[in-house]
C-alpha cells in the first residue's frame, strides 16, 4: 500500500471480528512505532502489548469509550527516565504521539483496524492504567491503541481544508 493510500484509509475502527492479531503483525507494528522521530533520539517510550483477554478487559474498563471488541491493545507509555531534562521533558508527548501515528498507519497497511484512545492528561485514567499494568510512577500512559481485524471496511476520506492552510512567503 502506498503511504497516501494508508493516510486516506486510516480511520478509527470501533467494530472488530473475533480473529486474533498475529504475532508477526504485532512485531511489524512495534518496528513501525520505533522508527518514528524522537527529540535528541531519547526514545522515551515503552509499549505494553496486551493480548491477555482478562487484562485487556481491565484496560478497557479504565477508558471512557473503548468497549469495541478489540483483540489487542497497545498502551503507549512515556518513560520519563529517558525523557529530556528541564523544560524539554514534555517532548516525550510528541515522541510518543509520532510512534502512535506510525502504529496506526502500519496497522492500516496490514489491513488491521485501530482506534487511538486518549489517556494523558487525565490523571484518574493514568493512575488506573498504571495500576493495571504495574507501571512505575515515571511511566505515564499517553494512549491506548485498540487493534483487531475490522468488521467492515471504512470508506477512504479526504479531510483537506484549504482555508486552514496559511502560506507565508
Amino acid at each position: 500500500m502506498e503511504l497516501k493510500d494508508a493516510l486516506l484509509k486510516r480511520r478509527s475502527c470501533r467494530k472488530y471480528t473475533e480473529e486474533l492479531v498475529s504475532d508477526e503483525d504485532i512485531n511489524e507494528l512495534m518496528h513501525a512505532a520505533m522508527s518514528g522521530p524522537s527529540a535528541m533520539n531519547k526514545k522515551p517510550w515503552d509499549f505494553y502489548v496486551v493480548q491477555n483477554q482478562d487484562i485487556l478487559k481491565k484496560v478497557i474498563k479504565c477508558l471512557l469509550f473503548a468497549n469495541y471488541g478489540a483483540k489487542v491493545a497497545i498502551i503507549v507509555v512515556g518513560n520519563l527516565h529517558r525523557a529530556l531534562p528541564f523544560d524539554m521533558k514534555e517532548f516525550w508527548i510528541q515522541d510518543c504521539s509520532a510512534a502512535t501515528e506510525n502504529i496506526l498507519l502500519r496497522a492500516t497497511d496490514l489491513g488491521l483496524g485501530s482506534c487511538w484512545c486518549g489517556v494523558y492528561p487525565r490523571k484518574g485514567t493514568i493512575a488506573k492504567l498504571q495500576e493495571v499494568l504495574g507501571l512505575k510512577e515515571k511511566q505515564i500512559p499517553l494512549n491506548v491503541i485498540l487493534l483487531g481485524h475490522p468488521k467492515n471496511e471504512p470508506e477512504e476520506r479526504e479531510q483537506y481544508e484549504e482555508k486552514r492552510v496559511h502560506i507565508i512567503k
